[in-house]
């Protein structure tokens, strides 16, 4: 892929220096104002860009080329640019450095210098771009079972690291089986509470009447078989993280002695009456709509709004563009060591049939099925019926055809452009970084009607 410069400078002596600066294998362009170009910008999507901040229609200032400058961050943050300032313009310069450019060039014009200056911020964008391809080859993340290569994904795993180092109350919300533990305790492996206690309770698992002991402990003599005192939960993970898997379960008349906890940060155990201090992090896990158990009156309001400080809504594996494919790889390499047979692979019928199969089990249903087609496997090759999935050839196809994936991106574009503009064409065309004789051959292909009423109409 070349390397594409845009050179943003009204002076038609000074572009034409500029543009010699630079050898054959830069893809050079230039603009002499910001309408032509954001056009610039949006058509060759060029890895730098050298702006003068003298622009028409103020040459003798600098608003036009700082709004410019707003404008090529806003669309194209990953786009290095390099201002272009007179000798006594270092405050300008200084500024635009704090608005998010990356260098400053200062006029009379150096060949030089300015094919330095550029070259840097070539390779800087390059590194930039080098990296963000190695972590998505690397899945994006680091979190430990955790394996995913979608958007979605990724930035759940994005947010939940920053989250980590903090102590705020965590919601985990999302389908059986699409890893809500394993989340929950990268939450307490990344954070500094990672060498102190993790304990985990699954609400819906325990009887009502021995989920208050479970989780506060009870002293000796508080009920029938209470031969000695013995701590909860929450107090032996003290000083760690506390995991309260299905919260949506627990019982109303436990959920306000749960609430005075999380407020307070002192539990009472069954049968005592002296509080007793606890530092613990809270996560909390659940499968059900909890804005549909407070309606239904099952759940607290207040406490809700206690535990989800911060909320992870973790998708299920059909909603994850491609996860499907990548998480049955990795669980067939894993189960395939663990099962003596390394050199197993998927068929194509079976890479059509995971791409289609909607998973309403999710991660804990894939697991089930890869572990028995490695079992069953005649060869080295798992099929589709191996995996007991049927293979959709037709729905692939359609999945995978570019050309109609491809039609149909610009088609929403063209109509989200025409919108945006009140059918305006010739503003539509700058917004979609082409000609407005193109866009009517578009709307034309496309059978897009071009004014809002003819629109309506058919609408």
């Amino acid at each position: 892929m070349s390397k594409r410069l845009l050179i943003v400078e009204d002076d038609p002596g000074l572009q034409s220096q500029m543009r010699w600066c630079f050898s054959e294998d830069l893809e050079v362009s230039v603009a002499d104002t910001r309408e032509s170009a954001l056009a610039a910008l949006r058509r060759l999507e060029p890895d730098v860009v050298t702006l003068d901040l003298g622009l028409p229609p103020d040459p003798g200032g600098a608003t036009e080329g700082f709004a410019l400058l707003e404008d090529i961050l806003r669309l194209s943050p990953q786009t290095k640019v390099i201002v272009v300032t007179g000798r006594e313009d270092k405050e300008n310069a200084v500024k635009a450095i704090g608005m998010g450019a990356c260098d400053f060039y200062q006029k009379p014009l150096d060949a030089d210098i300015l094919t330095f200056v550029v070259n840097r911020a070539l390779r800087l964008a390059e590194l930039e771009r080098e990296n963000q391809e190695l972590q998505t080859t690397q899945n994006g993340t680091s979190i430990k079972g955790i394996v995913a290569a979608s958007p979605q994904m990724l930035s759940i795993c994005r947010t939940l690291e920053k989250v980590a180092p903090t102590d705020v109350t965590t919601l985990i919300t999302g389908e059986t089986g699409t890893g809500k533990e394993l989340l929950a305790r990268a939450l307490h492996d990344l954070s500094h509470r990672s060498g102190k206690p993790f304990a985990a309770i699954n609400c819906a698992a325990i009887p009502e009447n021995l989920l208050e002991s479970e989780l506060f402990g009870y002293e000796k003599g508080a009920f029938t078989g209470a031969t000695q005192s013995k701590k909860g939960k929450i107090e032996n993970a003290n000083g760690g993280t506390l995991f309260l898997d299905e919260i949506g379960d627990m019982p109303m008349a436990l959920q306000a002695k749960l609430l005075r906890f999380l407020q307070e940060r002192v539990i009472d155990r069954v049968g005592s009456v002296t509080p007793i201090p606890v530092d613990v992090r809270v996560v909390c896990a659940t499968h059900r709509e909890v804005r549909q158990l407070i309606d239904s009156g099952d759940f607290r309001e207040d406490l809700y709004y206690r535990i989800s400080e911060i909320t992870l809504d973790v998708p299920a594996v059909r909603e994850r563009d491609g996860d499907a494919l990548v998480i049955a790889k990795s669980l067939l390499k894993s189960l395939g060591k663990q099962m003596d047979r390394p050199n197993l692979a998927f068929s194509e019928d079976a890479v059509r049939a995971i791409g289609g199969y909607p998973w309403p089990g999710n991660v804990r249903e894939m697991i089930n099925k890869v572990k028995r087609a490695t079992i069953m496997a005649d060869g080295k090759r798992v099929t589709a019926e191996d995996l007991e999935l049927q293979s959709d050839v037709s729905t692939l196809d359609t999945q995978l055809n570019l050309r109609q994936v491809r039609e149909s991106a610009e088609r929403q574009a063209i109509m989200q452009a025409l919108q945006t503009s009140n059918f305006n064409m010739a503003q539509a065309a700058r917004l979609l970084g082409i000609t407005r004789p193109t866009l009517y051959n578009l709307t034309d292909k496309y059978k897009i009607e071009s004014s809002a009423e003819a629109a309506g109409t058919r609408q």
